[in-house]
């Protein structure tokens, strides 16, 4: 989410082939155009957002979408909820059980904010 700073992990060093470097002002220029994090605009109303993340995930590091979420908190006008679901686990490497776990969490944050409610007879 932060297309300067990622250059800075172990993965994001082996990016640099496919999205370049920030050490070339060209490419930085570039980088800072298509960044999300650098292209949240303070005082817009954005819809609600729910960012997910594996804590000890070796990919995409979790800071990326916990500064996102602080970013898109501190910017957004429209009083929807920014949240950010961390998970203790990978890159998809969680059990079935958090798996399980995570789906249910998105699906309640899409149902809420839909207005789809829930039902409250299971047996029929």
């Amino acid at each position: 989410m932060d297309s300067l700073r990622s250059v800075t992990t172990v993965n994001g060093r082996y990016n640099t082939t496919e999205f370049g470097t920030v050490e070339d002002p060209m490419v930085f220029n570039s980088l800072m155009d298509y960044s999300p994090y650098h292209n949240v605009k303070d005082g817009t109303a954005y819809p609600a957002v729910l960012l997910t993340a594996g804590e000890n995930d070796t990919r995409v590091d979790a800071w990326h979408a916990k500064k996102m979420t602080a970013r898109l908190q501190a910017a957004t006008t429209s009083g929807r909820p920014v949240l950010l679901r961390l998970e203790s686990g990978g890159h998809l490497a969680g059990s079935l059980d958090q798996n399980i776990d995570e789906t249910t969490d998105i699906h309640a944050f899409l149902f809420d904010q839909l207005g789809l409610g829930y039902p409250l007879d299971l047996d029929g």
